[in-house]
């Protein structure tokens, strides 16, 4: 009898940590580094946050709480939507999880029965397509390419759904590549989905506060109401608090689905930290104020990668409206051999062959279902950035 799941061979470990990793280990090896894949702020997490964690153990708040969040929490979470978002929750219609990961996971498990379709626009988050087969589901993948700006069309979102269709994936400001769909564009969207009433929408804003050059961040449910009923809004603390590490992601929607999600977190990991759900709620209750310059520095250093990389003859970089990601394509280098002998077959090539002679550790585009491309993460200081970027440089001016 084996002992491993056949369900294992239908996923592969996660890419984006793949590549972090083995960055690391080089590191560690006494390797010159310079990694780019990391999906996390180089920022540390603001004062007044860490305050309300210390307190949070100083005053006993250690025990075991509800599972799917303490009452504070699911309150303040239930403010954040209708003050940035303009949606009406109730506490019961929220839910509180171990990072944003596991409230998409819970959600899937919930909901998807053996053969039921999910449709995720590509380029995709890494963890969605796996999720998806975890829960049994079936991924249709549905392209929005670089002349697309990466943004899935209202025909290309038609004719992904089927009568088996459950759940429509969708992610904006975009991880990997950072483009942000206007409400003119997410109301194209919402239209198709009116018109097919089977389908559910999860919407993944882990981004929304990462938004620059005047976009207005909006959400589905937001742009058309009508949708409320039938929409998931999934945020966490993450990103725009530089709390990666604190693992509290958080989703709103109908009661129902809300209490199925309970039930499979109630047998699996039960509630998130104690203490990472006292600082979230300071997070959300407590000052904004560091946003804003935090965004000034995305900004630039969004602008530093954009420009030097497309100096690079063969890669086109577009500028991303949110996030800290940018997703070049390397179109123009395929084909090619780098200086030290290796063939760049595809991106994954590219990226395998530019940490090898440089140091450099990127996430190839096939992890995020759209070739031949890469992703850069820019939440890290300008001085690496700009060394990274003069790396890759010079890594692409020697192919021949």
């Amino acid at each position: 009898m084996e002992l491993l799941s056949k369900t294992l061979s239908r996923v592969k470990p996660s890419p984006t940590i793949a590549v972090t990793t083995k960055a690391a280990d080089l590191k560690a090896a006494g390797r010159d580094i310079i990694g780019l894949g990391a999906g996390e702020p180089d920022f540390d997490t603001p004062q007044n946050i860490k305050d309300a964690a210390v307190a949070a153990i100083a005053s006993g708040k250690t025990k075991y709480t509800a599972v799917d969040g303490i009452p504070e929490l699911k309150q303040a979470i239930c403010e954040k939507f209708k003050r940035d978002n303009g949606l009406d929750y109730r506490p019961s219609q929220v839910s509180v999880g171990t990072g944003g990961k596991q409230i998409l996971y819970n959600a899937l498990m919930a909901t998807l029965n053996p053969g039921e379709e999910v449709v995720i626009p590509a380029p995709y988050w890494v963890s969605y397509p796996d999720m998806v087969l975890l829960a049994g589901g079936v991924p249709v993948i549905a392209p929005a390419t670089l002349e697309q700006d990466f943004k899935l069309s209202p025909e290309a979102l038609e004719a992904a759904i089927t009568p088996r269709t459950k759940w429509l994936i969708f992610n904006s400001p975009s991880n990997p590549t950072g483009a942000g769909y206007s409400r003119d564009e997410l109301k194209g969207l919402t239209d198709v989905l009116m018109r097919h009433p089977h389908v559910w929408v999860m919407s993944d804003d882990m981004y929304e506060h990462l938004a620059y050059d005047g976009f207005e961040f909006c959400t589905p449910a937001q742009v058309e109401p009508r949708l409320y009923d039938r929409t998931l809004t999934v945020n966490g603390v993450s990103k725009a608090y530089a709390m990666t590490g604190w693992r509290i992601g958080y989703a709103a929607g109908p009661e129902t689905l809300i209490g199925a999600m309970r039930k499979i977190q109630s047998q699996s990991t039960s509630n998130p930290c104690t203490i990472s759900q006292w600082a979230a709620v300071e997070a959300l209750n407590g000052t904004q104020d560091y946003i804003a310059p935090n965004n000034e520095m995305f900004v630039r250093r969004r602008n530093l990668v954009v420009s030097m990389l497309n100096q690079i003859d063969g890669v086109v970089c577009p500028t991303p409206e949110g996030a800290f990601y940018v997703y070049p394509s390397i179109a123009g280098l395929i084909g090619k051999t780098s200086a030290g002998g290796a063939a760049i077959t595809d991106d994954e090539a590219f990226a395998t062959a530019l940490l090898e002679e440089t140091g450099v550790a990127v996430v190839f585009g096939a992890a995020f279902g759209l070739s031949p491309n890469f992703r850069v993460s820019y939440a890290t200081s300008d001085a690496a950035l700009k060394e990274a970027c003069t790396r890759i440089q010079t890594f692409c001016a020697g192919l021949t």
